[in-house]
């Protein structure tokens, strides 16, 4: 059997959905908290064991990039730690840094998609417009590493090779900011290298950026996601809203039940799903957010999460963390 995440002796209940009374659905994973010296505050299940953390690598791999030698504006940047939805902006600011490459669309390594964003989405399929690599939500990280690739005088061809010399940078700042190494190398959704790391570890790397100082890659990645929000998701994307309705607050989603956000001082939270369900995520961060001392009230609206049943609340996602 192949290694991953631990089983259901090393995790814990995050969260239940009842309808009616009734509990329909359990969500069970890990969880982390850690303060602005690393040091773990609180902990559900076994917070050192090694997770993917998908698109929650992004800021990461976003510094990489920078220190790789990608010239990157201040939004290049959020759209290069984000998984846009694919509206006509951020469709813009990816074949802008593509243009400054002297590269096309064609250059882009991740499948083509069509855009997340529902006005986007409707416009496209009326126009009879085919799934596009620029829509897809990882082709700004694509976009930045390719910048890095050529300010370099390396083969853009070859950009996503673990072994080419941007991906070994960027392993190198995500073993940097986790402070550890798994030797753990997967090919993420978008078809970039992923590397496995310990969940506490995603946190800490977190608590990094939010404190970095500034004129660090660092900084300047975690800047231009407080300072840009709505390009590291965009309208109605959990990201964006966690970083609207608490500015300052970082927060970055990824696929298969991963989440990490920080507070400005350091605070930093970490949650793998082990079912993989993103609905369990969001309200958990924000949740151990406010076990650290952070007042996230002005987010309410996404922790409680109704169950509806003809449209009305039935239920809710209560948290058991």
């Amino acid at each position: 059997m192949a290694a991953g995440v631990p089983g259901t002796d090393r995790v814990v209940e995050l969260a239940t959905v009842v309808r009616s009374g009734f509990v329909e659905s359990r969500h069970f994973g890990l969880a982390v908290a850690v303060g602005p010296d690393g040091d773990v505050v609180f902990a559900a299940g076994d917070v050192d064991a090694v997770v993917l953390p998908r698109s929650t690598a992004k800021p990461l791999q976003a510094v990489g990039c920078i220190v790789a030698g990608a010239e990157l504006s201040v939004e290049e940047t959020a759209i290069a730690a984000g998984s846009h939805m694919g509206d006509d902006r951020q469709v813009e600011l990816v074949d802008g840094m593509l243009k400054a490459a002297g590269l096309d669309r064609e250059a882009l390594g991740c499948p083509p998609d069509r855009p997340q964003d529902e006005a986007t989405l409707f416009r496209s399929l009326a126009a009879g417009i085919e799934p596009d690599k620029v829509r897809m939500n990882c082709s700004g990280k694509h976009a930045a590493m390719l910048k890095a690739t050529v300010a370099q005088g390396n083969d853009p061809r070859d950009y996503l090779d673990p072994g080419s010399p941007v991906q070994q940078v960027i392993a190198a700042e995500i073993e940097r900011l986790t402070e550890a190494s798994t030797g753990i190398v997967t090919v993420d959704g978008c078809g970039a290298p992923l590397l496995g790391m310990p969940l506490r570890g995603l946190a800490v790397a977190f608590s990094r950026l939010a404190t970095a100082a500034a004129g660090t890659p660092d900084h300047r990645v975690a800047e231009a996601m407080r300072r840009y929000p709505e390009l590291v998701g965009g309208k109605g994307h959990q990201n964006t809203e966690v970083m609207r309705l608490l500015p300052g607050v970082m927060a970055k989603g990824g696929a298969e039940g991963v989440i990490g956000m920080a507070t400005p001082d350091g605070y930093a939270v970490a949650v793998k799903v082990i079912d993989g369900n993103p609905r369990a995520t969001t309200a958990p961060g924000l949740a151990l957010l406010h076990k650290c001392g952070y007042d996230v009230s002005a987010a309410d609206e996404l922790r409680n999460l109704p169950i509806l049943g003809g449209g009305q609340p039935v239920g809710q996602i209560s948290l058991t963390i």
